[in-house]
């Protein structure tokens, strides 16, 4: 039977034994769920059957990922012991961890397949790069995401289609929103409608329509009562006739996601998406659009959401506008198949420019533009407050260069063009020599003796007194703050100046903003 059983909470013996009368061979565990190993493994001994045990782990308390390869290894171990010999068939990593590089988690999840501990190994929660990725390491044959009523973005992104592409397995967690939106389903007027059709509930008619999407989908129902696994087996027992199907895609629209279709009669409209990081240059190029008599939408300048700004891009095409650019950070595949669908609802085509630009030229942009509007490096509270693109934190950053999927050729686009960002140079003033510093809560004694040492050189003393841990500010080498910040206020030309240091954070530091690094 193709539906699977899982349980956050320890499984008992009254909800597996209702799922083995149902047909349910499929058991969806984790590490992170408390005692629902043992307390799985422990029935499947004493029933002496053969079960499809899925684990996963990577997850620590509070829901936090750990993609470490020993904590990862020392999860597998705890899952065999907790199971006590009952083999796992499936075994997933929980979620990408944001502080452990993906690819060193995949190498230790390759491992564990290499060594033969489970049958197949697979990733749950990602995104259609950090899949891509994933395959090119570890031989992954399921990827578990959440698919059903409410949760499409696995469809969207395109993970599931290229899951489809590749032969893998699909487990579609969170079926039906989860506990407090499952019985919200009973009040859908088109599920309802289906339902009467089929004698079942609403509920049942969601998870027919996963397995009727594709025979890769696994619906993985969570359940605490034995009538709810009893209802998804009937679930699958369901045939969807082409009346039920098309009341589905109107209602979820799932098929359109999964294969979205060319744009069929285009009215002449064109909207350009103009994507980057922060900092990448994508206000000037916008701007050059709208020279060419392009009307401009951009989320900073008129606030809310995405959702929003292509809606009034929706309106604007539906009123005769022919021509419109949005210049937006576009971070991934699901907000540009958003702006994309829209798009071409409205029967515009869609043409992509995507400014490819460093992390370290976009810090540094983001810096200067900073400094354009406040006149000074803004403090980490005062970042932590502002939504305005003037204030953008480096964390801002950090965080968008981790979750960036940069655009492809199969997303739709009439054309994509991909532009490199090209400084354009500037020379102004004299150069400087400059000595940095950074010191935690610095004292004035610190800051006149440091400053002094700079003047026996003929330098500058430039210091950053901001605590540590992840860098807040743009002040903390090798962020170019300081430097920038100087040369600002005095016109310095960088170019010309040298940073003197024995530190290969300040000799980063100079090369970001072009200027000489002199070995103390």
């Amino acid at each position: 039977m193709r539906v699977a059983l899982g349980c956050q909470k320890a499984f008992d013996a009254l909800l597996l034994e209702a799922a083995f009368d149902a047909g349910i061979r499929t058991f969806d565990t984790a590490r992170a769920y408390g005692e629902s190993e043992r307390e799985l493994g422990k029935f499947l001994r004493a029933r002496n059957e053969n079960a499809r045990v899925v684990t996963k782990g990577g997850m620590r308390e509070g829901w936090r990922p750990d993609g470490r390869a020993r904590a990862l290894r020392e999860d597998l171990d705890a899952s065999l012991e907790a199971l006590g010999g009952v083999p796992i068939d499936t075994y997933l990593v929980h979620a990408p961890d944001p502080e452990v590089p993906w690819a060193t988690t995949m190498r230790a999840l390759a491992k564990i397949r290499d060594e033969k501990l489970v049958k197949r190994v697979g990733v749950c929660n990602v995104t259609r790069k950090q899949l891509d990725e994933a395959l090119d390491i570890a031989p992954i044959e399921v990827v578990q995401v959440a698919l059903g009523a409410g949760s499409d973005a696995a469809l969207r992104g395109g993970v599931v289609a290229r899951c489809i592409a590749r032969g893998i397995e699909v487990m579609a967690h969170s079926p039906l929103g989860g506990p407090k939106k499952a019985p919200k389903l009973s009040h859908d007027a088109a599920l309802r409608a289906i339902a009467r059709r089929h004698a079942s509930s609403p509920q049942d008619i969601v998870i027919a329509a996963l397995l009727d999407l594709h025979a890769s989908i696994v619906p993985v129902v969570g359940a605490t009562r034995p009538e709810t696994a009893h209802a998804s087996a009937n679930a699958s027992r369901i045939v969807l006739t082409e009346e039920d199907r098309a009341a589905l895609e109107a209602r979820f629209g799932f098929r359109g996601m999964l294969a979205p279709k060319p744009l069929a009669n285009p009215t002449g409209a064109e909207v350009v998406l103009v994507m980057g990081l922060q900092g990448s240059g994508k206000s000037t190029r916008a701007a050059e659009y709208v020279a060419r008599g392009f009307d401009r939408l951009n989320r900073d300048e008129r606030g809310g959401t995405l959702r929003g700004l292509h809606a009034e891009m929706s309106a604007r095409l539906g009123a005769g506008a022919m021509k419109l650019v949005l210049d937006n950070t576009y971070t991934t595949r699901v907000q540009r198949h958003d702006a994309i669908a829209a798009a071409h609802a409205s029967g515009a085509i869609v043409r992509g420019v995507w400014v490819d630009v460093s992390l370290e030229e976009a810090q540094r942009n983001v810096i200067e533009r900073m400094l354009s509007v406040h006149g000074r490096l803004l403090e980490p509270n005062e970042m932590a407050r502002m939504k305005d693109p003037s204030g953008i934190a480096p964390n801002v950053l950090f965080r968008t260069l981790r979750d960036l999927e940069p655009p492809s050729d199969d997303e739709r686009f009439a054309s994509l063009e991909r532009v490199p960002f090209v400084r354009k140079p500037t020379t102004h003033g004299e150069g400087a020599r400059f000595h940095v510093g950074w010191q935690p809560n610095a004292t004035d004694a610190w800051i006149a003796d440091m400053r002094a040492k700079a003047e026996k050189d003929g330098a500058q003393f430039v210091y950053c007194t901001h605590e540590g841990g992840p860098p807040r500010c743009w002040c903390r080498p090798p962020l170019p703050g300081l430097l920038l910040a100087f040369a600002e206020a005095h016109g310095v030309d960088l170019a010309r100046s040298v940073v003197i240091s024995s530190t290969t954070v300040h000799r980063k530091m100079a090369e970001i903003v072009g200027a000489r690094f002199e070995e103390m």
